[in-house]
């Protein structure tokens, strides 16, 4: 189909063009006839000639000119029969008639698709004019001797005009398939680019809603729960303790939901830096769940946004997921640099990875978040002692000089310097690619 397209776009102008050959055809017909009596030919002789003519230009009417149109190959060879017999015709009546040689040559390469055909098209009509001249002379050997000469030369003439026809078009065809080919395989391109690109978009909006949004909500319900109970005891303090964490969530959550919308970086990220906005975000995960949270930073200095954002995702994802599947009573979240690399580290005493954890939203969306800036995630667990995440991404070196340590998340969390020190001791641990607990 994409070659049929080519041809029909290369032959879109060919009607304009069988115009001209028309126009051509007509002119040295009408150019011969004039010919004729001017050069002395009467009587019957002139009479054989023009019939000979009329042939030509009925034949052309009726198959000639529409063979030239729609390529049909029937039409076109009865054509080509008359021109070349009413050729001869008239040139064994008056020489003059070999003015007819000149669109007869053109017509043959026109209408016969191959080479092969229009090398045999071009034999016949140099031996139909060889015998009608040498038939004006009564067949004299020396005409025929003076005749064949001449009309070899014709011969090769033509044959490398028609070949340097034949051969301008296939190179024309092709080079219109290979165009046509060429905007199919760019529109395919175009078309492939469009959809992953609206599939990357998509999976970039979800991971994002997900990290952000849903875990806002997941800890407005939880903080809302907690407030009915506290209700139902009569614990006013703890009530609007717990309206005030609803209130500051829903806010954040307002405020993220503003930055996606404008494509804008995380919140958390506007006005601080990656420390800043990790120990911020403990000192709420702390104050939201009442467990033990400890933070700290070593030798972090400015990171490139995207990791950045990385970092600060996953980290909320790690947290969730302790709040939701851990059942711990300490985290430590901990945050590196050091040998080209930022390392990331989330550890908690909980009850670590059940042997059968099963990939979800949350993990897969955590995994692609750090892959796609060339990192590596993993889980290291023990059953029953704990979960420890790390992601490490590469970074160009010294750009942590001078970096300052951050506090804790709350002060009876200082001691938990690092993630490990979060792990009960004892158990077997194991490596899971994934994050705490099942999949979220």
């Amino acid at each position: 189909m994409s070659s049929e397209r080519a041809i029909e776009g290369l032959y879109a102008g060919w009607e304009q063009q069988v115009r001209w050959w028309d126009a051509a055809f007509g002119v040295i017909v009408a150019l011969t006839a004039v010919a004729l009596p001017m050069e002395g030919t009467r009587g019957t002789q002139l009479a054989i000639a023009y019939a000979a003519m009329g042939a030509i230009v009925v034949a052309y009417v009726l198959w000639g000119a529409k063979a030239a149109r729609n390529r049909e190959r029937r039409p076109a060879v009865a054509y080509l029969v008359v021109l070349v017999l009413g050729t001869g015709v008239a040139v064994s009546q008056a020489g003059v008639a070999t003015f007819l040689m000149f669109i007869a040559f053109a017509q043959v390469w026109m209408l016969l698709e191959s080479i092969r055909e229009g090398v045999i098209g071009c034999a016949v009509l140099v031996v139909a004019v060889t015998v009608g001249i040498s038939a004006a002379y009564g067949f004299d050997p020396r005409v025929a001797a003076s005749v064949v000469p001449q009309m070899l030369v014709t011969f090769v003439f033509a044959i490398g005009l028609g070949l340097w026809f034949h051969v301008a078009m296939r190179r024309a065809e092709e080079h219109a398939r290979l165009l046509d080919e060429l905007r199919a395989a760019q529109a395919e391109l175009a078309r492939t680019n469009h959809e992953a690109g609206v599939v990357a978009e998509r999976e970039r909006l979800a991971r994002e809603i997900h990290d952000t949004l849903a875990q806002g909500f997941t800890s407005v319900v939880m903080q809302a729960q907690a407030a009915t109970a506290a209700l139902d005891i009569g614990d006013d303090g703890a009530v609007r303790e717990r309206l005030h964490v609803v209130e500051d969530t829903a806010r954040d959550n307002l405020a993220e939901a503003r930055a996606l919308v404008a494509a804008f970086a995380p919140v958390a990220l506007q006005d601080a830096s990656l420390p800043q906005a990790l120990r911020r975000l403990t000192e709420r995960f702390a104050l939201e769940s009442d467990l033990l949270v400890g933070f700290r930073a070593d030798g972090v200095g400015p990171l490139p946004p995207t990791i950045e954002v990385v970092l600060l995702r996953a980290a909320q994802e790690a947290l969730t997921n302790v709040r939701r599947h851990a059942a711990a009573q300490t985290v430590v979240v901990r945050l590196a640099q050091d040998e080209g690399e930022v390392i990331l580290t989330v550890g908690d005493d909980g009850r670590g990875l059940g042997p059968d954890v099963a990939d979800g939203f949350g993990l897969s969306g955590m995994r692609d978040r750090v892959r796609s800036v060339g990192g590596t995630l993993a889980v290291v667990s023990g059953d029953g002692s704990g979960t420890v995440l790390r992601a490490r991404i590469p970074v160009e070196d010294g750009s942590a000089a001078g970096a300052r340590p951050e506090a804790s998340a709350r002060p009876d969390a200082g001691s938990s310097t690092g993630a490990d020190s979060s792990r009960t001791a004892g158990a077997e641990p194991r490596t899971h690619d994934g994050t705490q607990g099942v999949a979220r």
